[in-house]
């Protein structure tokens, strides 16, 4: 095993930031017709659109975020490109749990919280057997990644 492997390497910050502006510019132009994908299977995510309003502003405010369904929850991680400090979309949430998620089939509304105990542990299971690098790449981070369940409202 390469040390890569062992560590999950992750490219820089500026490649990650890049490969979310074009993603979310596929999303926009197309009108929202591209850049979603339901889960395909066991070990394979799907993306979803989350709008939610600013903590501050009000404004509404998206991101794309990988996912996967837990019965008739949807569940993310607040991991900001596994930096260090927390995602804004999940500051917001915080502040704002009421939000409105877009997927490959549909609109939904939701609500979101911090899966915790023995939820998050069973979650965060799941996430290892879609991401094998999951432990190596949380782990640069200060403080434990949220799981997050967005809830049918």
């Amino acid at each position: 095993m390469s040390a890569a492997e062992r560590t999950g390497w992750l490219p820089p910050r500026w490649v990650k930031w890049l490969a979310w502006k074009i993603h979310r510019g596929i999303y926009n132009r197309s009108g929202g017709r591209l850049g979603l994908s339901l889960p395909r299977d066991e070990e394979h995510y799907g993306t979803l659109h989350l709008t939610v309003p600013g903590r501050r502003t009000g404004e509404p405010r998206g991101v794309i975020l990988g996912y996967f369904e837990d019965g008739p929850n949807l569940v993310t991680m607040a991991m900001n490109g596994w930096e260090d400090p927390e995602p804004a979309w999940w500051l917001n949430v915080q502040a704002h749990p009421d939000a409105e998620v877009v997927v490959a089939d549909g609109k939904r509304p939701v609500r979101g919280r911090a899966a915790e105990g023995a939820e998050r542990t069973r979650l965060w299971a799941r996430w290892q057997q879609i991401d094998k690098h999951l432990d190596a790449w949380a782990a640069r981070r200060s403080k434990p990644t949220a799981v997050v369940v967005l809830e049918p409202r």
